[in-house]
């Protein structure tokens, strides 16, 4: 499989495929809100280019108007439908930069290069919190080249999920969260093992965990902070064998051989 995965921290990876360079919910910052980066240094300025970034859902740690306001201009931003009208920052960045947005739902597809990029549904609050109507969906994308690529974004299980992702070679998929607790619409280490029985693909990578954490609550259930990969690692050698899973270190990569 002639794909490449970078792991930048928390949701932001970079899918190189066929020549065609995505990156994933880029987050750029050391602290924001009541978050504070507390693993892995900050992603480069080359993790900022890119031919087209994907945005899974309008949350302020998946869609960072500032972060994507280092993006290479030339990139094409892909968004939720309705981010536009939700998030003023995506209009400014459209009038000062010139960045093509294109807005997608669950279903759409659309071609960057030779690479084909479809939208499929995520179980998860898709609101720019904290206020906000329920006016934009979660996605997961899959981004098909020469492999198979799924990002899962932000996500629960649901019962659907193996039918409209369909087959993939290579699973992005979240295995923990930034808070002593994870709410609904999430996957833990445990359910993204049972993702992988389901999906059944040659490769996983669990991102989505041990990078940014509340201020103050370094104490509170630090297990949450430090152990969803590993713990990922044993669940899904459990559930999933056939599945080879790379647990990354923050701006590590995996080449195509080793996804072999």
């Amino acid at each position: 499989m002639p794909v490449d995965i970078t792991w930048w921290g928390h949701a932001t990876c970079t899918i190189e495929d066929s020549g065609v360079r995505f990156l994933t919910d880029p987050l750029f910052v050391r602290r924001f809100a009541h978050l504070r980066r507390r693993r892995g240094a900050l992603p480069p300025p080359a993790a900022a280019v890119a031919d087209a970034v994907l945005i899974s859902h309008l949350h302020a740690d998946h869609l960072h108007v500032p972060s994507l306001a280092r993006i290479t201009p030339r990139a094409r931003l892909v968004v939720p439908r309705g981010a536009v009208g939700a998030v003023p920052g995506l209009r400014a960045l459209h009038r000062g930069r010139g960045v093509r947005i294109t807005e997608v739902a669950p279903g759409d597809e659309l071609r960057v290069g030779g690479v084909r990029v479809r939208a499929v549904p995520a179980l998860h609050d898709g609101r720019r919190l904290p206020l906000g109507p329920h006016r934009s969906p979660a996605l997961g994308y899959v981004v098909e080249g020469e492999a198979r690529t799924y990002f899962a974004g932000d996500t629960g299980l649901f019962d659907d999920m193996a039918r409209v992702v369909g087959p993939v070679d290579v699973a992005l998929l979240p295995v923990g969260g930034w808070g002593p607790y994870l709410g609904h619409g999430h996957l833990d280490a445990g359910r993204a093992a049972e993702a992988l029985t389901r999906l059944a693909p040659r490769a996983a990578v669990p991102v989505h965990y041990g990078t940014y954490w509340p201020i103050g609550l370094d104490g509170v259930r630090p297990h949450e902070f430090h152990a969803p990969g590993d713990e990922f690692v044993r669940q899904a050698a459990l559930r999933a064998p056939e599945v080879a899973v790379h647990r990354l270190a923050h701006g590590e990569h995996v080449r195509p051989g080793a996804l072999g």
